[in-house]
């Protein structure tokens, strides 16, 4: 084979006809002169003439190269060539032999299809950073040559180890990256929900594929006393160990915001300026809502959040749209509550963007579909939890974060219902309001068989209540008793806003004690306004676990 025929046709390579100039100096003559007398004299020494690019030795420049070169032919990619640098990584190559079986390396690596490609469409192929059998990456570049009649192809192989590594360094330190973010966020979520006595629910977090960095997914359940559980889920914007932190404060302090027993758009105001504090150009959506099992209804606030879905006893579903007001951070705005009945038999839904939001679809497409799938998920939270992950298509690989909360309001029935028992009174009159008072308590007591103690314990505080609030309350009234399978409420609602606290009276005192005593007796109560305006002060006793549970 003629390589020096072979070699005019090799890229980059353009055929140049050899010209020469030669340089001429004329006499010095005198002020006729533009080129000084030394730069005339270097003018006209003898220069070696510099070759063309044509003159020199092809084959001495390839095998001189640091690149893998080698040379095939013909449709079974005889060997040709082969330059030193190839033999250096891959050792002597028989000429002429065909490439399948003498240059296994190229079939290891999955280049034999690629010669047959460029040698049928003539046209160059490049396959960057492949790891070849001596343990280095290189980037494999193969272009046609032809000569004559005859066809074959170039390969050219460059070194790149040095960027592969750094590559995949790159990527482990991603990896690690994104496991820390991954570990923090599953730290800072809820590692067992609290289980409200009317509620049942599940939640799930899906982080994004290894493609994905973590964002700040999160949800919380938060038991507020006598028998109100406050629901909450957000979405930080951004990824990362540093949404994820941001969402760990803005968790901690819905719950410290939540034991204020506020309204929902009164906790979101809250968090509005602690967003605004923890960093001006972060922003997230929340969404808190309140079940209230003596109304049977969901109360809610939302930051920018996407709406809670709520399907009824009869399957039904319907959105929660309004009101929601703009993302935490943003400031300056006045958020509002909103509610949706939530009574007995039906299913809420509090979900993150990752589970409906799709790059090729509209927001509102994935909704519905949720939706549709929220009609026809039956069975318990966690189940109709992981249908609706199933029926978003979330897998390993999804590129965003998802995060679901679910929560029903069982039916009860038959001795399950018994269980759950509600009783009221209007407290009407003036002094006689107490006596009254202590006397429904007492017959309700007995007609749910509780033991003589709690009893007696509930008509106790039944009387310190009443009297608080006939004190310092106004009209109007009500009394409310209220049984679980786990514990006795009893609550007073009033018209008067001022919240009572508790204090040490004095030996001379004589008022002071009522709230004390009830604090000391009950396993737990607590104050909070009512959004009509008043206020409602509840107590509530743990019942006795039943004998062989």
């Amino acid at each position: 084979m003629n390589f020096t025929r072979w070699s005019a046709r090799l890229p980059g390579t353009q055929r140049r006809a050899a010209a020469r100039t030669e340089h001429t100096v004329s006499p010095d003559r005198r002020g006729e002169s533009s080129v000084p007398a030394a730069r005339a004299e270097r003018l006209t020494d003898d220069v070696p003439p510099v070759p063309a690019v044509d003159e020199l030795a092809v084959r001495e420049v390839l095998d001189r190269v640091p690149c893998l070169v080698a040379l095939v032919h013909g449709p079974d990619h005889r060997i040709a060539y082969v330059n030193d640098a190839y033999t250096a990584a891959f050792g002597p190559r028989p000429l002429g032999a065909p490439a399948r079986g003498a240059l296994p390396e190229l079939e290891a690596l999955g280049l034999l299809p690629l010669l047959d490609q460029v040698l049928r469409s003539s046209k160059p192929r490049t396959v960057k950073s492949r790891k070849a059998p001596d343990g280095r990456s290189y980037t494999f570049t193969c272009t046609p040559v032809t000569e004559g009649g005859g066809r074959g192809v170039l390969v050219f192989a460059t070194d790149v180890t040095d960027h592969a590594e750094a590559a995949e360094r790159l990527r482990a330190s991603e990896r690690r990256q994104r496991e820390t973010a991954v570990t923090l966020q599953r730290s800072l979520l809820p590692q067992g929900l609290e289980e409200p006595d009317d509620l049942r629910v599940a939640a799930t977090y899906h982080p994004g594929g290894t493609e994905a960095a973590v964002g700040g997914d999160w949800y919380d359940v938060i038991t507020l006393g006598g028998g109100r559980t406050a629901l909450v889920i957000g979405d930080v914007m951004g990824r990362g160990v540093r949404a994820a932190a941001v969402m760990g404060q803005l968790r901690t302090a819905v719950r410290a915001y939540a034991r204020l027993d506020l309204p929902p758009h009164e906790v979101l105001q809250l968090l509005d300026g602690l967003a605004m504090e923890i960093d001006a150009n972060q922003i997230a959506t929340c969404a808190y809502a309140i079940h209230d099992p003596n109304e049977g209804r969901l109360v809610y606030a939302s930051a920018g959040h996407l709406p809670i879905l709520v399907r009824d006893e009869n399957g039904t579903v319907r959105r929660a749209d309004e009101p929601t007001g703009p993302p935490l951070g943003t400031g300056g705005w006045m958020h509002s509550s909103g509610s949706v009945p939530l009574g007995p038999g039906s299913t809420a839904v509090l979900y993150t963007d990752g589970l409906v939001e799709r790059r090729n679809e509209d927001l509102d497409e994935g909704i519905a579909a949720l939706e549709r799938a929220l009609a026809g998920a039956t069975g318990g939270p966690q189940v109709v939890c992981d249908r609706l992950v199933r029926s978003a298509g979330v897998t390993p690989d999804h590129d965003d974060d998802v995060a679901v909360l679910v929560l029903q309001h069982p039916a009860r029935k038959g001795a399950e219902g018994e269980l759950f028992r509600n009783a009221a009174l209007e407290l009407l009159g003036g002094v006689e309001a107490a006596p009254r008072a202590r006397a429904f308590a007492s017959g309700v007591l007995t007609s749910w068989r509780f033991p003589a103690e709690l009893h007696d314990l509930g008509v106790l505080a039944t009387s310190e209540l009443v009297a608080n609030s006939l004190q310092h309350g106004t009209p109007p009234m009500r009394l409310r008793l209220r049984r679980t399978d786990r514990r006795l409420i009893i609550e007073v609602t009033d018209g008067d806003d001022h919240l009572p606290r508790r204090r040490r009276a004095e030996p001379g005192d004589e008022s002071g004690r009522g709230i004390a005593i009830v604090a000391t007796i009950a396993s737990g109560w607590g104050s909070r306004r009512t959004p009509g305006g008043g206020k409602a002060v509840w107590c509530e006793f743990l019942l006795p676990k039943p004998a062989g549970s």
